[in-house]
């Protein structure tokens, strides 16, 4: 069971704060539900899937073949959330600017500090549920 609630955990607590610092950031609850969806402060990608893999680091230990596979797929993640997505993010920019029907989502990506504090997020959870699992 602590396998499957975690992922749920980190994602409603990253959501939660990102939710909050965009209604502080942003003049209110009612701006930041407008900003609901990719990108923010913190990655709720990089959360999830760090919350993951540290819990298994803190309950099983860090130096296996397991940690370290999954360590990858969390360096596969931080990249794709900070070069793929910011790209995918301009690209849709430009193509606004060139159509006026249908707006595409300019804001993707993470920068390295969203990333980090999703790192952060998901250390601490995983560090939780291994205490208390």
């Amino acid at each position: 069971m602590k396998y499957f609630l975690l992922p749920f955990a980190a994602w409603i607590v990253s959501g939660t704060l990102k939710f909050l610092v965009n209604a502080v950031r942003n003049g209110g609850f009612s701006n930041a539900k407008k900003l609901i969806g990719y990108g923010g402060l913190p990655s709720t990608h990089t959360a999830i899937i760090s919350s993951a893999v540290f819990f298994y680091g803190f309950s099983e230990g860090f130096f296996n073949a397991t940690f370290t596979l999954g360590l990858s797929v969390l360096m596969l993640f931080i990249m794709d959330a900070h070069n793929l997505r910011i790209k995918v993010g301009k690209h849709a920019e430009i193509l606004n600017t060139l159509q006026d029907k249908v707006k595409l989502r300019e804001r993707m990506g993470h920068t390295w500090l969203e990333i980090f504090c999703g790192l952060v997020v998901g250390i601490i959870l995983g560090y939780i549920f291994a205490e208390i699992f």
